[in-house]
Parts: structure tokens; sequence; C-alpha cells
């Protein structure tokens, strides 16, 4: 996607450092995972935890998003890599749709495609749970 045509995105100032940590680490370090976090982290706006708008998503958020090419609904929740588990919807943040969606406000869309080259165009439609809403900065 050409970065002019990139949607805003806004981020904790707390999930930039636990998310620069762990893109430090050598497991993760200089994966393409993680370079393209990366240059997610440094094009966003970047905020005190409680100053964060609860209609953003931020790691932990649980969030539901919409296909628009399919009208399928994807409930999901957007977690560290160790906690990722596709079986229960957790989504980790180094997964190509899991750095898309971070940040994002509620009704914006990414396009990407999925495994196999599918496109989608994928709108956040609702956010269940934000923890910064919530008052929990221990996520």
């Amino acid at each position: 996607m050409n970065p002019s045509t990139l949607p805003p995105i806004t981020l904790s100032s707390l999930d930039v450092r636990r998310l620069e940590a762990l893109l430090e680490t050598p497991g993760h370090r200089d994966t393409p995972a993680a370079l393209a976090l990366d240059q997610e982290i440094g094009r966003a706006t970047v905020l005190a935890p409680e100053n964060m708008p609860a209609n953003v998503v931020t790691m932990n958020s649980t969030l539901v998003c919409v296909d628009d090419v399919t009208g399928d609904t994807h409930p999901l929740t957007l977690v560290y890599p160790r906690d990722a588990d596709a079986a229960t919807g957790k989504v980790s943040v180094l997964a190509p749709v899991g750095s898309a969606l971070l940040g994002l406000s509620l009704g914006q869309q990414i396009d990407w495609q999925a495994p196999g080259g599918r496109p989608m165009r994928l709108r956040v439609v609702e956010i269940r749970y934000q923890p910064e809403a919530a008052g929990d900065l221990t996520h």
C-alpha cells in the first residue's frame, strides 16, 4: 500500500514502549513482520494511555471487523505474539493483519491480502474492549 494512502493511526505510548522492546528481541529483530510493525509505529501519533480515545484499536483490544469485499464479520483480539491463538480469534500484532489494524479508529479500513492472495478490505465496526478505556494499563 502506498504510504500516502494509509489511514492515520494513533498509538498508546505504553504500547509503543512494549512493542519496541518486542522488536528488539532476537527472535523478531529484522524480520519482515518486525520491519512492517516498526514502520507503523514510526508513522503513528503517540498519546499517553490516559489520553487514548476509546474508539482506537490498541494492544489487547477486542474488536469486530467487517470485510467489505465479502461481508464477512471477524471478531478478534489484537495480542502480543506469545498470546496469539487463531482458534480463539487472538491475532498477533506481528501478523500482517494485526500490525495493519493497530491504531485504527472505529470506521477506518485497511486493504490487505489474506493468505492465498485474496483481497480484503477490513473495516473496524466495533471496539468491544479497549484496555485504556477500561483503565487496565497492565495489559
